[in-house]
């Protein structure tokens, strides 16, 4: 996992952020980039980094569905086999 946000990050959270937030909390690349910073987000780099991610912050993921996690609202599929974890 990485903390390193290049241009399919910040843009796929830029265009999404309301799937996690009620209002928008960045309006353009410079202040995602800088939202995601603040609140440590991470790129896993595969749905089984993912599961690990929750796993390791204490959420119990046995028995779920890899799929309903995927789809979880903190969870921003990059299209690309990767994905954003932002914590609200």
């Amino acid at each position: 996992m990485t903390y390193e946000y290049d241009d399919a990050a910040i843009h796929s959270f830029l265009e999404n952020q309301r799937q996690l937030f009620p209002e928008e909390v960045a309006e353009n690349a410079i202040e995602a980039e800088a939202f995601l910073e603040d609140c440590m987000a991470v790129i896993a780099e595969s749905a089984e980094e993912v599961l690990e991610y929750f796993e390791e912050q204490g959420i119990d993921t046995e028995g779920a569905d890899p799929e309903s996690i995927l789809e979880a609202s903190e969870v921003f599929d990059l299209g690309d086999g990767r994905y954003l974890i932002v914590e609200g």
